[in-house]
C-alpha cells in the first residue's frame, strides 16, 4: 500500500476542485490551477475531503498512485497559501536588484544576468544578497530558483555563489592543506 497515496487531501474553505474526465482544476483565493492527471486513478471527493484510490495493485497502478496524490495536494495547498523559495547570494561583489520587472544579477562575471519574470511568478529583492521566489505552482516555483542558482552555483573552497536559504555546501581544503 502507498504510504502517501492513501492519505487524505484535506480541502480547505474556500478551495473549490472539479474534475473533468482526467483533468483537475483547483480554485482558491490565491488563483487557478488545472493539471491532468492519469485517467486511471479513481478520485472521490466527499465534504472537506479528497481520497485518490487505485483500480487495482499492478506496478504501474502503485507507482501513480502516490504521485497523483501529491500533485492534487500541492495545486491544494498552493492555491490556499502559495509557495515561496528563498535564495541567498555570497561572495564579494556579487548582488541582485531588481529593475521593473526583471532581477538583474552581477555573480562575478564580465556581464550582469538578467531574469525575465515569468507569468504566475512573483521575484522579489528584499536585500542585495537575498532573492524570494513566489507563487501558486509548486513546479514552476522549483524551476525559476533553480535557474536562478544555476547562474553560479555554490563552489566547494570558498563557498561563493547563489544557494537556497538554509542549504549546507560542504567546503573543501585547499591544496597547500596537509
Amino acid at each position: 500500500m502507498s504510504r502517501v497515496g492513501v492519505l487524505p487531501i484535506e480541502i480547505p474553505e474556500g478551495v473549490e476542485i472539479t474534475q473533468d474526465n482526467n483533468q483537475v482544476t483547483v480554485k482558491g483565493p490565491k488563483g487557478e490551477l488545472s493539471r491532468t492527471v492519469s485517467g486511471e486513478m479513481i478520485l472521490k471527493q466527499e465534504e472537506n475531503v479528497l481520497n485518490v484510490e487505485r483500480p487495482s495493485d499492478s506496478k504501474d497502478h502503485k507507482a501513480l498512485h502516490g504521485t497523483t496524490r501529491s500533485l492534487i495536494n500541492s495545486m491544494v495547498e498552493g492555491v490556499s497559501k502559495g509557495f515561496e523559495k528563498a535564495l541567498e547570494i555570497r561572495g564579494v561583489g556579487y548582488r541582485a536588484q531588481k529593475q521593473g520587472e526583471k532581477v538583474v544579477v552581477n555573480a562575478g562575471y564580465s556581464h550582469p544576468v538578467e531574469i525575465e519574470n515569468r507569468e504566475g511568478i512573483d521575484i522579489e529583492v528584499p536585500t542585495n544578497t537575498r532573492i524570494v521566489i513566489k507563487g501558486i505552482d509548486k513546479e514552476l516555483v522549483g524551476a525559476v530558483a533553480a535557474n536562478i542558482r544555476a547562474i553560479r552555483p555554490p563552489e566547494p573552497y570558498k563557498g561563493k555563489g547563489i544557494r537556497y536559504e538554509n542549504e549546507a555546501v560542504r567546503t573543501k581544503e585547499g591544496k597547500t592543506a596537509k
